[in-house]
């Protein structure tokens, strides 16, 4: 005798899926085809996470990519990116959003590319956190966590490379002030700011072999300290901190400044 199939409502197979994808853990990783962002990307695919990367280019560990156009100007790169983490995330919300994008440039004000290098170290620095910022309003879960990536030099004056001074001193700002009261993130949530000193790069080997590599922080304890942070709230240093990361002996440590 055959058995008769079990009678589902319509669209039930849709409505489980939309249900699972929102309950999986998700993070967005700004820059997660660099170094730093790689590793973060990789750590947290290792432990579950379904895992967004923006970035110029794509990374193919990752579950999905955005890739920036880099021609477009600020509101426009702002505009595509916000159009395609909806289309991606289908109303799920993420765990946290990791803005690692960045990179280094240094002149003083007298030198010949003093303003062209302030004005590329804003876009990658400046731009990239404004909007990994503006993703978290909308797509953070409450109590999730924004990470921007500061500098520690930053923290005071930095004659021989102004234009990097001033990128990283603004998303110090913008951190201190996504902390506060109406500042649009959602409830709960936290907005942390590492401010490394050299890390473990291959690049920076590359281009330093000679260097003492004991003091350069490994990227493992960054990607570490964020899972941390990620799942265990109580863990988290106060919002709007400003973390310089250390390392000497191989031992890297966090110190709020």
């Amino acid at each position: 005798m055959r058995m008769a199939r079990p009678i589902c409502p319509p669209n039930t197979t849709t409505i489980l899926s939309f249900i699972c994808k929102c309950l999986l853990e998700k993070v967005i990783v700004y820059g997660g085809k660099g170094a730093l962002g790689s590793a973060i990307l990789d750590f947290f695919k290792k432990n579950g996470y379904t895992v967004l990367n923006i970035d110029l280019s794509a990374n193919d560990q990752a579950d999905s990519n955005i890739v920036v156009d880099a021609s477009k100007n600020w509101t426009e790169q702002e505009q595509s990116i916000l159009e395609q983490t909806a289309s991606s995330l289908q109303g799920a919300q993420v765990d946290g959003v990791f803005c690692v994008a960045g990179g280094w440039a240094g002149g003083s004000a007298a030198s010949k590319d003093f303003v062209k290098n302030a004005d590329l170290m804003i876009k990658q620095s400046v731009w990239s956190s404004a909007i990994a910022a503006k993703l978290a309003t909308t797509h953070l879960k409450p109590g999730g966590l924004l990470q921007l990536t500061g500098a520690a030099a930053a923290v005071g004056p930095t004659p021989s490379m102004i234009g990097y001074g001033m990128a990283k001193a603004a998303v110090h700002h913008l951190a201190s002030s996504l902390a506060e009261k109406d500042s649009g993130l959602p409830e709960n949530s936290s907005v942390l700011t590492i401010l490394p000193v050299t890390l473990d790069t291959e690049m920076n080997r590359k281009w330093m072999p000679k260097a003492d590599h004991s003091s350069w922080t490994p990227l493992s304890f960054i990607s570490e300290s964020l899972l941390k942070w990620t799942t265990e709230t109580s863990s988290r240093p106060s919002s709007g901190a400003l973390l310089k990361i250390t390392t000497a002996n191989g031992e890297s440590t966090i110190t709020p400044q």
